[in-house]
């Protein structure tokens, strides 16, 4: 198993930067922290009697409806609101049911992160870590024993599974840094095909659906804890440095007051003993906690492959 090179290195190598990232036209950024601003009218600020709650779709949505179900509970005890689980099928589900105002907290994956933000008034301001504040997964290029793929160099004319072209792990990174490393492109080099998910992405190896597929490993760590997949299924061929993990936070136009009390739930939840923990706790490191982000900060280097990617904030 070979280690990608650190950002900045593929980064120089992809070429120069593209666009400056940029807000859609209907939100406002004064302060400059590059996330939508509450708006000052308190007549376009919201109230909703019920807070709608989406986790990223990574996986089974049934699944994640009980692992969800403890922290929703005191969600609707500290805001005093009905607090409803919305499973989304795509990311684009999710970021189009956020610019619509048909959500109001969620968590969006690493790489749709800035399209949520420039394209629906996403605000982030946590994520998942270790208790001594590790956090972060790794992209992991992976194939399955006797595959015939020993080395990245080997899926030249063979197919490689993508999830989405938002996801950061499961396509973004991997296709920039195919090209940089080994100026390999999808569709001229290899054949990309999309799963939609990583656990599709994970089983589809599994099953020898697919010789080779990009995924974010610690997806692959639940799975195997929770017996879905086995650890000698796999053969890792890539491990990319440490990329942040879901982001949560609100719609920008929720009342400020209720916004804090979103936050306050979120940094006052007992993970102890609750069923957040027994799921996520299978990652490396563990999330047994959330810790406060920036997206200005936290989620750089993402801009920075979506850059050099040529990925474009343009909302539809």
């Amino acid at each position: 198993m070979r280690q990608l090179l650190a950002a900045a290195a593929f980064l120089c190598l992809a070429g120069p930067a593209m666009a400056e990232f940029t807000l859609d036209a209907r939100y406002t950024d004064a302060d400059g922290d590059m996330i939508a601003d509450i708006p000052t009218d308190p007549a376009k600020q919201v109230d909703p009697g019920t807070l709608i709650f989406a986790y990223t779709p990574v996986e089974d949505p049934a699944v994640y409806a009980e692992v969800w179900k403890d922290f929703l509970t005191h969600l609707e005890a500290v805001t005093g609101k009905r607090v409803q689980f919305f499973p989304v099928d795509s990311n684009a589900a999710q970021i189009e049911a956020m610019r619509a105002g048909r959500l109001h907290v969620a968590g969006f994956n690493t790489g749709s992160n800035p399209l949520a933000v420039a394209c629906a008034g996403f605000r982030p301001f946590a994520m998942m870590a270790a208790k001594d504040g590790r956090y972060g997964y790794e992209m992991e290029i992976i194939t399955y024993p006797g595959s015939g793929i020993e080395k990245i160099e080997d899926i030249r004319g063979k197919t490689l599974a993508f999830t989405a072209e938002t996801s950061n792990s499961g396509y973004k990174a991997p296709s920039a840094l195919l090209k940089a490393e080994f100026g390999m492109e999808p569709g001229k080099d290899y054949t990309p095909v999309f799963s939609g998910k990583h656990d599709n992405s994970i089983l589809g190896v599994a099953n020898k659906d697919y010789p080779a597929a990009a995924i974010a490993n610690s997806v692959k760590e639940r799975m195997i804890a929770r017996g879905a997949v086995k650890a000698d299924d796999f053969v890792i061929l890539y491990t990319s440095e440490t990329f942040p993990t879901t982001g949560y936070g609100v719609a920008h136009n929720l009342k400020p007051e209720l916004q804090e009390k979103i936050k306050e739930a979120f940094f006052s939840f007992k993970w102890e003993g609750s069923s957040l923990l027994a799921e996520f706790s299978k990652s490396e490191p563990p999330n047994e906690t959330f810790i406060p982000i920036t997206f200005k900060d936290n989620w750089a280097v993402i801009r920075q492959i979506d850059e050099v990617s040529g990925v474009s904030y343009t909302c539809k």
